[in-house]
């Protein structure tokens, strides 16, 4: 299907093809599972087409778009914190590169593991903090937070994880298995 210049999608299907992949790194790092990260992508793909002509027009559509795939995974995190359901890794998604060998993806799973232990807020900062290279100023405005909060999130984020990687714990996990 070839999209006219009249068309309101004209153009989102390129987006797509260029900047699904990234979007779905981020959604993945936000939630620790394959499947969770693909709806949260469609999802915010969907209400991206729905309003293209406005996301399209502004300075960076995908800035746009992870915009309302964080603000997306926050509402589930919050809807399921609610509930008090824990969340945790259930896959892991298809090596990027073909030479990625086993060891890149055991770290990777044992990283997605620590940044689940995150609150949600926290580890929405740290990912678009390292995963996005986004300076302090982004994260806070993607986030809706002062750039002072981002440092705190970040600091204490990135404290947490260390600890959870040298003791092979995720933050907040229980020590011998009791809460």
């Amino acid at each position: 299907m070839r999209l006219r210049r009249n068309d309101p999608g004209a153009g989102f299907a390129e987006f797509v093809g260029q900047r699904s992949g990234a979007l779905f790194r981020t959604a993945y790092a936000l939630t620790g599972d394959v499947h969770v990260a693909e709806d949260l992508v469609q999802e915010a793909l969907e209400r991206a087409y729905r309003h293209w002509r406005k996301v399209a027009s502004a300075d960076s559509p995908e800035a746009y778009v992870r915009r309302v795939l964080v603000n997306l995974a926050n509402d589930r995190w919050r809807r399921r914190s609610r509930r008090g359901e824990r969340t945790g890794l259930t896959g892991l998604p298809e090596p990027v590169e073909p030479r990625d060998g086993f060891r890149q993806a055991e770290l990777r799973a044992e990283l997605i593991e620590g940044l689940l232990g995150l609150p949600m807020g926290m580890r929405s900062v740290v990912v678009l903090h390292y995963l996005h290279d986004m300076g302090t100023e982004q994260v806070a405005d993607v986030m809706g937070i002062s750039a002072s909060a981002v440092r705190s999130q970040l600091a204490r984020g990135l404290a947490k994880l260390r600890d959870s990687l040298r003791t092979g714990r995720a933050p907040g996990a229980p020590i011998g298995g009791v809460r």
